[in-house]
């Protein structure tokens, strides 16, 4: 978590420095910021959960039953537009940091997202439509939609993710400015606001497994689709009925962080023959991080080794810049935990679909509605590590978090390969099942296995989601530059999003190499005939190596303390 910088003289003042009301004024700590505005924008952040992952869970499900495609084109079409829409806040971060501001960019975003959650929900009307006339018809041809049904439903898909990109990525950032570092009061209160926050999405994750995947399986996608709309209106009014208790922060430089630090690139190439001049380096301070990437210095000189002020690059976006590069290994060795997480709303819900799912004589449980023990763990693992890890870690490390980030998220990597152990032994079981039972020919029978046997991957996924999301979010927030905050929370999701894309080229390549010579496919539509347990044994020792390597530039991180 940041350092707070706290005054020695009590602040006599009422005006928090650095930040404005919604009038222009200078904002009142009295008035505004702290938690008069977090809730709102927590309730907002619970919301786009809610919304999102309503339609993400169970997308699998509508590809390949109402618009006919197979597991394996739907898998990679479902990790193609949730890697889109995590990766998309990287280009939604960068227009808010240096055009729009955080809270007009959540404002058109919000109406971007409703928009396209509108679009999929008239998509369904559609869809539904052809299905009933295909039922009612003789013609097995006529079941499958038309290709302009399919190409709306994409477009609307994608409507959805750019609203994500811009809503994403501003969100926390602007909680989190609502916290002045400067009272001793706010200050606390930011680190709970972290937590707050992390509960809150996990409750409204919790709440849409459990009656999102029933309502779509069970009542309809109509409703699937308009109900995530509705509640997103909802809290786009929430967010606005607090735009009086916001601040707004005052921007320092004018020019754009991107700008300041890709010039330190683009200068340290040109300058990558010039020779620095003694008089241009002996009076740089002393900073902890300038022996790393030294040749980012050459960004303070201009061609032919002058060191004219005023056009070479400044110390301070030199070291900024060498901070978002001191990034790039820890981001690289994580995305193998990306693309774990790509699965538990494709392959894993696949899996759920030909176990036994009932619950009494009469109830069966979406195949979806698994992932609620996810969020379940989150939720009740949260306040243990907390409450009770954190102190006694603290007791042996001496550390105020107990153990540092990088630990941290290392563990939860460890976490996610145990994970993957445990699902590759579920699945031979479920093969096993298949073949003592003589089903492995019928793929829509169902097996006689309980559904049970998934929920310990999905509880070591949230166990390890406590570890490493938490710990990749603070991290990321914690070292990247003071303006560039809202980028560090796309980083984060950029991991996710570039993982999912990653799991979609694994699950197409492998795909292809493995159904040659009439053999069936590792994702084979029969997942009986498929070898889902052979993909997860390979994604656990893709997950080893990562953390291995991992471990490596761990080891040799330097802390970026300037923004602490």
């Amino acid at each position: 978590m940041d350092s707070c910088f706290i005054s020695e003289a009590p602040t006599l003042d009422d005006t928090v420095d650095g930040a404005v009301d919604h009038k222009g004024d200078p904002a009142k700590r009295s008035f505004s910021g702290a938690w008069k505005s977090a809730y709102f924008i927590i309730g907002m952040a619970v919301v786009d959960r809610f919304a999102f992952k309503g339609i993400e869970t169970n997308l699998i499900n509508y590809l390949t039953g109402w618009l006919g495609e197979s597991t394996a084109a739907a898998a990679a079409n479902v990790n193609t537009w949730s890697g889109t829409a995590t990766l998309l806040p990287l280009l939604g971060a960068a227009i808010a940091d240096s055009y729009l501001g955080q809270y007009r960019t959540i404002v058109i975003a919000s109406l971007t997202y409703i928009l396209g959650l509108g679009l999929l929900t008239v998509s369904a009307v559609f869809t539904s439509g052809s299905s009933s006339n295909c039922k009612n018809s003789n013609k097995t041809t006529s079941c499958s939609p038309s290709q302009l049904q399919v190409v709306f439903f994409f477009f609307s898909l994608y409507v959805v993710a750019i609203g994500q990109g811009g809503l994403k990525p501003c969100l926390q950032a602007f909680g989190a400015e609502q916290f002045d570092q400067r009272d001793q009061e706010e200050c606390k209160a930011k680190s709970s606001f972290f937590n707050w926050w992390f509960f809150g999405l996990a409750g409204g994750v919790s709440v849409s497994y459990l009656i999102m995947s029933y309502i779509e399986d069970n009542v309809s996608w109509i409703l699937g689709f308009g109900i995530p709309c509705l509640f997103m209106v909802l809290g786009l009014l929430l967010f606005l009925i607090g735009t009086r208790t916001y601040r707004y922060s005052i921007k320092k430089n004018e020019r754009s962080p991107f700008v300041r630090i890709g010039r330190v690139f683009v200068a340290a190439a040109k300058n990558w023959k010039t020779t620095p001049p003694v008089e241009a380096t002996e009076n740089l301070p002393p900073y902890q991080g300038s022996n790393q990437f030294k040749f980012l210095n050459k960004a303070l000189l201009l061609p032919g080794g002058s060191g004219e002020k005023g056009k070479a690059c400044s110390l301070s976006d030199v070291e900024e810049a060498k901070a978002v590069l001191r990034l790039f290994p820890i981001w690289a060795t994580c995305l193998a935990y990306g693309i774990v997480l790509a699965q538990p709303p494709t392959l894993f819900t696949k899996q759920g679909t030909t176990l036994d799912r009932s619950i009494g004589s009469g109830f069966h449980i979406p195949a979806a509605s698994l992932q609620f023990f996810r969020a379940l763990t989150v939720l009740i693992f949260i306040p243990i590590y907390d409450r009770i890890f954190v102190p006694i870690a603290r007791s042996l490390t001496r550390k105020p978090s107990g153990i540092t980030m990088l630990q941290r998220i290392g563990t939860g990597i460890f976490l996610i390969a145990i994970t993957m152990v445990i699902a590759a032994l579920v699945e031979l079981k479920r093969l096993k099942t298949a073949e003592e039972y003589e089903l492995v020919d019928m793929p829509k029978t169902t097996l006689p296995m309980k559904v049970w046997w998934l929920i310990p991957q999905f509880i070591f996924l949230g166990i390890s989601d406590s570890f490493t999301s938490v710990g990749i979010q603070e991290f990321f927030c914690d070292q990247m530059p003071n303006e560039l905050r809202s980028v560090g929370v796309s980083l984060q999701l950029s991991i996710v999003g570039l993982g999912s894309l990653l799991s979609t080229s694994l699950i197409s390549v492998i795909g292809k190499i493995t159904s040659g010579d009439g053999r069936d496919s590792w994702f084979s539509d029969n997942l009986n005939r498929a070898h889902l347990d052979y993909f997860y044994w390979l994604l656990a020792g893709l997950t080893a190596i990562g953390l291995a390597v991992y471990l490596f530039f761990a080891k040799s991180y330097i802390y970026n303390r300037s923004t602490t």
